[in-house]
């Protein structure tokens, strides 16, 4: 196996909208840019929560299927990958009895899939959560252990194989806003501090594109999401520090860092210098 000559980058998400709140504007920047991205999503979401008042789905699943297609319509990137497994859900929608669930499947399962899939695709970069799952989630803490496993696994492949794994990273702020819109996190914990920022990505440009992937997510983002019910004033916070920059940690490298903090995702990698210049 060799690395393609386009540089390809892997978005590793547990949920449909997982996509559009951390990476979305990073996934259109290199899209734009002449890379290949390839977005994985672990479940379709049928464990989600409705949030606009009066509307039923016959297919849950089904539904947010097609809201993350459009999502990666709304970012320029291709249609997802799906891994098939189902969402565990939260609170009083736990599934707990669920096989497929994905907080009752080993993550050495996962891994397996992962590494297929790694195999296939040959990405220099990959993206996933950070140690907490961004805010505690099962789902996104079993996508960030399995993901971390297949990086650390795949080191065998000729080619070295992945390069690069990032973290979406949370700085102290950011955690200090999510949980003003009603998350309880603790900063201390779910936040990380800016000198363990290793990539700042300003995404400005592509707010447009971040703004209509959440909106394609309409089952999530209704009258009584969190989002449907921020004031004015928490959306501006939201628009100014959520979706004008997107923040990431080092998970593991093969390839010394040429500086720190870096330019961008692919910084250092052989053959892609001027990726992030």
């Amino acid at each position: 196996m060799s690395f393609p000559e386009q540089p390809t980058l892997l978005a590793v998400f547990a949920h449909p909208d997982d996509e559009a709140f951390g990476v979305g504007g990073t996934l259109t920047h290199y899209a734009r840019r002449g890379g290949r991205v390839v977005l994985a999503c672990a479940t379709r979401g049928e464990a989600g929560k409705i949030t606009v008042p009066g509307m039923t789905v016959d297919d849950l699943g089904h539904q947010r299927e097609g809201e993350l297609r459009e999502a990666c319509r709304a970012l320029e990137i291709p249609d997802p990958v799906f891994l098939d497994y189902h969402d565990s859900g939260r609170y009083e929608r736990t599934r707990h009895n669920d096989p497929l669930a994905l907080m009752n499947v080993s993550p050495l399962d996962v891994e397996v899939k992962l590494r297929a899939l790694i195999e296939e695709v040959r990405p220099q970069v990959i993206v996933t959560f950070d140690p907490h799952g961004a805010y505690g989630h099962i789902d996104h803490l079993q996508m960030h252990r399995a993901t971390t496993a297949a990086f650390f696994s795949t080191g065998h492949l000729p080619g070295g194989g992945p390069q690069r794994l990032y973290y979406t990273a949370l700085t102290h702020e950011a955690a200090e806003g999510i949980s003003r819109m009603g998350e309880n996190l603790d900063p201390l914990v779910y936040g990380v501090s800016e000198g363990t920022v290793a990539v700042r990505m300003d995404v400005r440009a592509y707010a447009a594109n971040k703004k209509a992937a959440l909106a394609a997510h309409g089952t999530q983002t209704g009258e009584t999401s969190v989002l449907g019910r921020m004031s004015p004033e928490e959306r501006q916070m939201m628009e100014t520090r959520l979706l004008g920059v997107e923040n990431f940690s080092i998970g593991g490298t093969r390839t010394a860092l040429p500086t720190f903090p870096l330019r961008g995702l692919f910084d250092g990698l052989e053959g892609f210098e001027t990726l992030d210049g």
